[in-house]
């Protein structure tokens, strides 16, 4: 549901042109209030385009029997300058256990969960209403309709049961926005992450909870900003976070955004596209299933790339083999070499039925609009159907269950300008964050990190990750994990996953929480 979000959205819409970056700005600070103002206080902020928050308290049924009590805060956190002049409003929302609101006894080791969502230029409405928040917007099968009713149902695979959970928008996304309207200046790699490191840094402030365990999630270009944002937090802001969870992520677009001539982008797509064909046959996806797919890929696959596609003895092996593996016509597959690109992928596996698969999750699939043309610009069936659904959910959350209302703003879930318009730094290098990954877990031998994926994802294949992973030093092992799930980018929308997501989630925690005792350090 989300991105790369549900986009590349949750996440990755354009493919970021590699510009000189402008001189940096003095990122905006979290405003420092001459009195601390209590979080039981709403206001709006003197200028702003917000509302002051609005508080509610709700319970949640969860179909195991367990009934969780929460407090509801939707509002924003006022950013300013260092002569106090409000620079940005960013808009979030948190929930948080009974007893842990302001004012009433709250436990110190109870984990606070910060939520960012992708794009660039997606709101955290994916992960909220689709994934970790107390409610759930049903939009499991194999097909996604714009007009699908928006009522959201208690989540059996929320968070809250172990974390409290707080939902940030970046600047043009949500309802978050630059308070003179000059955005585009927070539209960037560096300035995105520190604004939000100070949008962590002032919730954690303002509502007492410094001393609580802090955690990160990310979907997609939200798990690229992962690292970036505990980077800042450890080095510039001096607060450290206990672990991470990316989902979906990109760690180097350098490997997801290779030429057509390099082989190594289509080495970690294959398994995902061989992921796709065990569905297709009524299978499901496991890390024995696709060992055979992973194995081929990096062994006799890339060797018959690295041929070339003048070598027809490679081309008539690719064909033969890929076309196995992904259940593709082989003269299809040695009409592209054997480098099959995604959307060719997704119209053949439904040109029999004039359907177009999803590059967000293979397994949901809409009509071609012109299915006999040569090409065919379709919008994708996840992403962009999600869109209406999604968008009025998030709409009625607000107004009618938070009641936080914002007449005069749109609200921004996936905003193609900031996409657009994103500035995605300077060099010959393309983006990578996993450097920064590096720096924090070898900084702090009790962060826990997991990276979650999808195996029918094509946005961000996982295969990518693993890869990527594998050549991470061990840092005394355990500490930094791959999962991979039945799904695709929101492999969250499919009930098992979800739960199994959630497990896994819970594990790490504790794993972390574990590792804060005196008597592990």
């Amino acid at each position: 549901m989300t991105r790369l979000a549900f986009g590349l959205a949750a996440l990755l819409i354009a493919t970021p042109p590699l510009q000189a970056q402008p001189a940096p700005q003095p990122a905006p600070q979290a405003e420092r209030p001459a009195e601390a103002r209590k979080a039981s206080e709403p206001r709006a902020t003197q200028g702003g385009k917000l509302p002051a928050d609005a508080v509610t308290e709700h319970s949640v049924t969860l179909p195991d029997g367990r009934t969780l009590a929460f407090t509801a805060r939707a509002g924003s956190l006022p950013l300013v300058d260092e002569a106090g002049k409000l620079q940005a409003e960013i808009a979030f929302i948190a929930y948080t256990l009974a007893g842990q609101g302001a004012g009433k006894t709250r436990d110190p080791a109870r984990p606070v969960t910060f939520a960012v969502n992708g794009g660039p230029g997606a709101a955290s409405a994916y992960l909220n209403i689709g994934a970790i928040g107390p409610w759930r917007l049903p939009v499991e099968g194999a097909s996604i309709s714009p007009s699908a009713p928006i009522g959201l149902v208690p989540n059996d695979g929320t968070w809250l049961d172990f974390t409290d959970l707080v939902f940030l928008d970046p600047v043009g996304t949500g309802y978050s926005r630059a308070a003179d309207g000059d955005a585009k200046r927070y539209w960037s790699i560096d300035a995105d992450a520190s604004v939000l490191a100070s949008a962590i840094a002032r919730w954690l402030r303002t509502n007492d909870r410094m001393a609580a365990p802090k955690f990160y999630v990310g979907e997609s270009y939200g798990g690229f900003r992962g690292p970036l944002i505990a980077a800042k937090l450890q080095e510039e802001i001096g607060i450290g976070l206990s672990g991470m969870v990316l989902l979906s992520p990109v760690l180097d677009f350098a490997w997801l955004q290779a030429p057509r001539t390099t082989p190594w982008g289509h080495v970690i797509k294959l398994p995902s596209f061989a992921a796709a064909a065990i569905e297709r046959a009524g299978g499901i996806p496991t890390r024995e299933t696709m060992a055979d797919a992973e194995a081929y890929a990096t062994g006799p696959y890339l060797a018959d790339l690295l041929k070339g596609p003048s070598d027809s003895a490679a081309v008539a092996r690719l064909g033969d083999r890929v076309g196995a593996l992904t259940g593709l016509d082989p003269s299809f597959v040695r009409r592209q070499a054997g480098r099959l690109s995604g959307q060719s992928v997704q119209r053949e596996i439904g040109r029999d039925t004039g359907r177009v698969a999803s590059a967000y999750d293979t397994g949901v699939t809409g009509w071609d609009p012109d299915p006999n043309a040569a090409h065919s610009g379709f919008e994708d069936p996840l992403l962009t159907a999600l869109q209406a659904p999604l968008t009025s959910a998030m709409i009625a959350l607000y107004t009618d269950t938070l009641n936080y209302r914002v007449p005069d703003l749109r609200y921004e879930l996936l905003n193609g300008a900031v996409n657009r318009g994103w500035t995605w730094g300077g060099g010959r290098s393309a983006p990578e964050s996993l450097g920064a990954l590096r720096g924090v877990l070898s900084l702090d031998g009790n962060m826990r990190v997991l990276v979650a994926h999808g195996y029918t994802d094509l946005v961000t294949p996982y295969f990518a990750s693993k890869l990527l992973i594998d050549q991470m030093p061990a840092y005394g092992g355990g500490r930094l994990d791959l999962a991979v799930y039945p799904g695709g980018h929101m492999f969250y929308s499919r009930p098992d996953s979800r739960a199994a997501f959630h497990r896994d989630a819970a594990a790490l925690y504790a794993a972390a929480l574990s590792a804060r005792s005196p008597a592990q350090r």
